[in-house]
């Protein structure tokens, strides 16, 4: 049975230069960067050269940059961080409904922990609007957090004039911006984005699970999570993950030049599945979910009003075609997206959404060859009706 991947938006194939990279570290340098010896030493200087490098490709200072586990550790030491170091000037949270759970978990935490949150909604394409922020913001708010681009249907957020106007009507307040699921696939120049935080992570650009990093500017102040050591200047404890800070760098770098060529063959093939979907099953039994204008263009997050998620799910999986409902850290749940209830979508639309999200590795005809499963598996369902 032929293997075609759909779902590089919960994780990526690694790229071949990054696993080259790492292979390297792994089997020659073993070395712990807190070591004073000269194995020590050398561990040392290739994570300060890694750091560098990624820097670089986020256009930001090296010592702005925070090694972290991942997207979820960055994002909840960007929101736990922020408030510990920042809780005298207030107890209020601004955020989105449509967050990762990484940041709306974190939110509900902080509330147990007697911290006020905001919950903005979202228009029918998962858009938030900058005057919605302005409205929500007072005297004792002291953290903003919005996603970049939203890695269920991939609509994106104008973190510009929402960076902006939490400036303008509080320049004390932080904002943080989750650009996991951004990294890769818009432009991010750390110091071009009105923003004070901004969390990614390697594996979503073909780079190695369990490793991400936390922009923190300049000047700001948080508190770590984890205690223990003093590595990345006191602020996150425990030894390096060498290799995987490597492998990162290199992820970041390829990602960076690559960008318009990624971007284009992304659109490319969203184009051929709408298309090759209105051929195999008919425009009036699909409906996309998402900006129309705004979106990440390697994700596409479709309802088939026929069919419920699972069943469609599943379907495909016994085809060999991985796609997937929604966030990964939520795919083996049967609850309906937060995502999709939050845009106020119809039961029929909530109830039968798929994601299919591309990248390296995918070409036309695997989309194609998708699309008339798809359509198979539908008319398969209207003969047994």
């Amino acid at each position: 049975m032929r293997k075609i991947y759909l779902d590089h938006a919960a994780s990526t194939p690694m790229h071949p230069e990054v696993a080259e990279a790492m292979i390297s570290v792994m089997t020659e340098k073993f070395g712990n960067a807190s070591s004073v010896h000269s194995f020590g030493r050398e561990a040392k200087r290739m994570v300060n050269g890694a750091r560098d490098r990624l820097a670089a490709s986020l256009g930001c200072r090296p010592e702005e940059l925070v090694f972290t586990g991942g997207g979820t550790e960055s994002d909840n030491l960007a929101l736990f961080g922020t408030i510990q170091a920042q809780k005298s000037r207030g107890k209020h949270i601004v955020t989105t409904a449509i967050e990762h759970h990484a940041v709306l978990h974190s939110c509900r935490q902080l509330e147990r922990n007697g911290f006020e949150v905001t919950y903005l909604p979202v228009d029918r394409t998962g858009r938030v609007h900058p005057e919605q922020i302005a409205q929500s913001l007072r005297p004792d708010t002291i953290l903003v957090s919005v996603m970049y681009g939203n890695n269920e249907v991939g609509t994106l957020q104008p973190i510009v004039e929402i960076g902006e106007m939490v400036r303008r009507n509080n320049s004390d307040t932080v904002f943080h911006v989750d650009a996991v699921q951004a990294l890769g696939a818009v432009p991010i120049h750390c110091h071009e984005l009105p923003a004070d935080l901004i969390s990614f992570s390697s594996h979503k650009i073909n780079g190695p699970q369990g490793v991400g990093a936390l922009y923190i500017r300049k000047k700001l102040m948080i508190e770590p999570m984890l205690y223990g050591g003093l590595q990345e200047k006191k602020r996150r404890a425990g030894t390096e993950n060498i290799a995987g800070i490597i492998g990162f760098a290199k992820a970041a770098e390829l990602a960076a030049a690559g960008l318009s060529k990624r971007r284009e063959h992304d659109l490319m093939l969203r184009t051929t599945l709408l298309k090759s979907l209105e051929s195999a099953v008919g425009r009036g039994y699909f409906h996309v979910n998402g900006n129309e204008e705004y979106y990440l263009p390697h994700i596409l997050n479709i309802s088939f009003p026929e069919m419920q998620t699972e069943t469609m799910l599943m379907n495909l999986d016994m085809e060999g075609i991985a796609v997937a409902s929604g966030s990964a850290c939520t795919s083996g749940s049967l609850e309906p997206s937060h995502v999709l209830e939050a845009m106020n979508l119809p039961q029929n639309l909530l109830r039968s959404a798929i994601r299919f999200s591309f990248g390296l590795g995918n070409t036309s005809e695997e989309i194609e060859y998708t699309a008339e499963k798809v359509g198979t598996i539908l008319t398969r369902l209207r003969k047994k009706t």
